[in-house]
């Protein structure tokens, strides 16, 4: 039997349609480091070490439609941010140029919206 070969998850990567402006969002929200910064792709990793984000230009990219609606373009991932104060973050993340979205579905999670139109989750763990 063949042994599985190591494999860890190092980053994700965000298609949007400008790199920049998006990291600069990302970097304001989480307060992350610019690790590295390309025409077209930005990567921003924390402070501590750890997995990155990356944003990447897509120049077909089409915005994703919250919550999903047949025929539209749906959201193929979303981030998890836990958080210490759901109203705190909210205010943080409305500052930083996110925006609440209408539908949410739960009364412990706050979805926003990243200025591409990414929902995000801030939520507190019990």
């Amino acid at each position: 039997m063949r042994q599985q070969p190591r494999m860890t998850v190092s980053g994700t990567n965000i298609d949007c349609p400008d790199a920049h402006a998006l990291a600069d969002f990302y970097h304001r929200l989480l307060g992350w480091n610019v690790a590295q910064d390309q025409p077209d792709d930005v990567v921003l990793s924390p402070p501590g070490g750890g997995t990155t984000l990356s944003f990447q230009t897509e120049r077909l990219y089409a915005r994703p439609t919250w919550p999903a609606r047949r025929g539209d373009q749906q959201m193929m991932m979303h981030l998890e941010i836990e958080v210490d104060d759901l109203g705190a973050a909210v205010a943080h993340a409305l500052a930083a140029g996110a925006t609440l979205a209408d539908y949410q579905p739960q009364g412990d999670v706050r979805v926003c919206l990243d200025p591409a139109g990414h929902p995000f989750c801030l939520w507190i763990a019990r």
